[in-house]
């Protein structure tokens, strides 16, 4: 079963988001912030991060350029999901597999994962 990370400072979304991965068959883990997800990653087997944008002590910008320059962990995707795309060329230029609007729909994610895992 593939564990993918849940990293949103949003608890809504989090849970959400945890509902439909479960729902689908994923074991998830969530952090509220990067800095928190840069430690669970570094502690756990994680084969998908998906990453809010704007959060405090360390945004998803900032966390997915630590995972794209790690050599460990570079490999793992990293989608962000963002009610702006004013990031989406940045993100897609550091590494990020894909860029989702939120809100997120179901067949959205499942499209993601299929093509990622």
């Amino acid at each position: 079963m593939s564990k993918i990370l849940i990293v949103d400072d949003d608890m809504i979304n989090r849970k959400l988001l945890n509902v439909l991965l479960k729902k689908n068959g994923y074991e998830t883990v969530e952090a509220g912030n990067g800095m928190e997800a840069l430690t669970i990653i570094k502690q756990d087997h994680i084969d998908m991060v998906l990453l809010d944008v704007f959060m405090p002590i360390m945004d998803g910008i900032d966390l997915l350029k630590v995972l794209k320059q790690d050599e460990t962990l570079k490999h793992i995707p990293v989608a962000i999901l963002t009610t702006d795309d004013t990031k989406k060329a940045e993100a897609l230029s550091l590494g990020a597999c894909e860029v989702l609007i939120k809100p997120i729909k179901e067949d959205q994610l499942k499209t993601l994962l299929a093509a990622n895992l």
